[in-house]
C-alpha cells in the first residue's frame, strides 16, 4: 500500500493478532475473517487526511469508510472543537440547556434550506435521525403507512429497517414495522401507492447509495412529491450518504423537484470524529415535539461534543465545497477511462461529486475486486444491495495525487481479476454498457 501495492509486511508486533482474536471471539468470528483478508493480516492503527495507517506499517488511500470521513481523518478544526468542549462540557445534564448544542441546531436550521426548514431534532446515526421522521410524521397526520422505494436503504432498526428494500436484511425480521408500501422508480406506479388515503410520509434518498450508486429520475421524484402533496402527506428526504456537499449541493432534494418536509444528515455530520445525525424539519412536520417535546427523546441526543464536532464541520464543508468540484472533475473523466480500458469487465460507472458507482458485469467480479484494492492500499466501501457495485467516496481534503493513485490502483486490480470474470463480462446488457457513463449530474440537474 501507499505505493508498495501487494507487498504486505507481515504484523510482527502481535497487535493484529491481538484484535482479530478478540473478535473472533467476542464478536464475530466471520467479521474477523474478513477484516483479517481485507487487511491481509492487518487492522488499522491511526489515520491523518485521506489515508488510514495500519499495523503493520502501510498505509492505504481511504475512499470508503462509509461516506463518514467527507473531511478526511482527523480533520484539526473538528478535533479543536471537540477538545475545547471536551475541556468545557463534556455531557449534557439533559435538565439544563446547552449552548453549544443550541448553537448548532440554529446552524442546521439556516443550512439547508433557510426559513422553512427551520426545527432540528439531533440523534448518533442515520437510523435516529429516520426513526425520529418516521415517528412525527405518524403522529402528525394520524395515519399509518409510509411509502418507500424499491432499491431503497434506510437503516435496520426495526422502523428504518421495515422502509429498507433489501430482502437480506428484513427476511429473517418480518412482520416488521406495518404499513410500509414499496414502490418501483416509475412514476406511473405512485398514485396506485396513495389511493387508500391514509399515507403518512415518504420517504426517499435522492440517489440510492446502497442500491448501487442509482440516481432517480427527476419526473419521478416529483410525481412522488405531487401524490404526498395531494393527499395530505409529508415528504422525508434520507441525504444521511448524498448531503453535505457529498454530492455537491448541502442538501440535493433542496434542488429538485420534492421540496422536502425533512431532510435528515448522518454519516459526515460529526466531522469524521463523532457520531451525529439530524433531521431538519418544517414547523408542521415537527409539530408532535413542539406539543411534547419528550414525545420522542434519546439520552444522548445534543450531545455537546458532537455538537461541536457538527458545526466545525458544517464550516469545513463549506470552506471545501469548490475543492469538491476539482475532484469530481478527476474522478470523471479518470472512470470514465477506466470504463473504456476494462470494457469486457466494467459495464457502467455513475456518480456525482464525491459519490461514485463502479458496476462489474460478471457475478463475483465485484467482490474478487473488492478485496483486492484492499489489498493494494485502496479502501472503498461495497453496496450492500448491490454487490456488483462497489463506491468510491472520496474525502473533501483528498489531493489531485490521490485521487490519480486511486484511480492507478483501481486500474491495476482491474487489469489482474482473472479471466473467468471478463468472459462473462461480455454477456452484460448492451442497455448496461450504453449508459456507461450515467453520471448524477445530468440526471439530477444542478439548479
Amino acid at each position: 500500500m501507499s505505493g508498495t501495492a501487494g507487498d504486505g509486511r507481515p504484523d510482527t508486533s502481535g497487535t493484529a493478532r491481538a484484535v482479530l482474536g478478540r473478535l473472533r471471539e467476542h464478536q464475530s468470528p466471520r467479521m474477523a475473517l474478513l477484516y483479517g483478508m481485507n487487511g491481509a493480516g492487518a487492522v488499522e492503527a491511526g489515520g491523518e487526511g485521506a489515508r488510514v495507517e495500519l499495523s503493520d506499517g502501510r498505509s492505504a488511500l481511504d475512499f470508503g469508510s462509509y461516506a463518514v470521513t467527507l473531511l478526511g481523518r482527523r480533520h484539526p478544526d473538528v478535533l479543536r472543537a471537540v477538545g475545547a468542549e471536551l475541556g468545557t462540557m463534556a455531557v449534557s445534564t439533559r435538565v439544563l440547556a446547552n449552548a453549544t448544542t443550541v448553537r448548532f441546531a440554529a446552524e442546521l436550521a439556516a443550512y439547508a434550506d433557510p426559513g422553512r426548514l427551520t426545527k432540528v431534532w439531533l440523534g448518533l446515526n442515520g437510523c435516529d435521525a429516520v426513526e425520529a421522521a418516521l415517528k412525527l410524521a405518524r403522529l402528525a397526520t394520524g395515519r399509518a403507512r409510509v411509502v418507500a422505494v424499491e432499491g431503497a436503504y434506510h437503516g435496520k432498526s426495526l422502523g428504518a429497517l421495515a422502509t429498507t428494500w433489501h430482502p437480506r436484511y428484513r427476511g429473517s425480521l418480518e412482520p416488521l414495522l406495518g404499513g410500509v408500501t414499496h414502490v418501483p422508480p416509475d412514476p406511473a406506479a405512485v398514485p396506485g401507492a396513495f389511493a387508500r388515503g391514509d399515507v403518512a410520509a415518504v420517504i426517499v434518498e435522492p440517489v440510492q447509495g446502497e442500491g448501487g450508486v442509482r440516481p432517480l429520475e427527476p419526473a419521478f421524484l416529483a410525481a412522488l412529491a405531487d401524490e404526498a402533496r395531494r393527499h395530505g402527506a409529508f415528504v422525508i428526504a434520507d441525504e444521511i450518504q448524498t448531503g453535505l456537499r457529498r454530492c455537491g449541493e448541502r442538501a440535493l432534494s433542496t434542488t429538485l423537484p420534492l421540496a422536502p418536509d425533512a431532510v435528515l444528515f448522518g454519516k459526515a455530520l460529526g466531522g469524521g470524529v463523532q457520531p451525529l445525525s439530524a433531521l431538519v424539519a418544517t414547523e408542521e412536520l415537527y409539530a408532535p415535539l413542539l406539543d411534547d417535546p419528550f414525545v420522542h427523546s434519546t439520552t444522548f441526543s445534543g450531545h455537546p461534543l458532537g455538537a461541536a464536532a457538527g458545526s466545525a464541520a458544517l464550516r469545513a464543508v463549506e470552506d471545501l465545497a469548490p475543492r469538491g468540484r476539482r475532484l469530481e472533475s478527476l474522478l470523471a473523466d479518470g472512470l470514465e477511462r477506466l470504463r473504456r480500458r476494462h470494457p469486457d469487465l466494467v459495464t457502467a460507472v455513475r456518480g456525482r461529486g464525491l459519490l461514485w458507482g463502479v458496476e462489474f458485469g460478471p457475478a463475483g467480479a465485484g467482490g474478487d475486486v473488492l478485496l483486492e484494492l484492499s489489498r493494494r492500499g485502496l479502501v472503498v466501501s461495497p453496496c450492500l444491495g448491490q454487490p456488483r457495485v462497489i463506491r468510491l467516496l472520496p474525502p473533501l481534503v483528498a489531493t489531485d495525487e490521490q485521487v490519480e493513485e486511486a484511480l492507478d490502483i483501481l486500474d491495476a486490480t482491474c487489469a489482474a481479476v482473472p479471466g473467468e470474470f471478463r468472459s462473462g463480462a461480455r454477456n452484460a446488457s448492451a442497455g448496461d454498457r450504453n449508459g456507461a457513463i450515467g453520471s448524477l449530474r445530468e440526471a439530477v440537474p444542478r439548479p
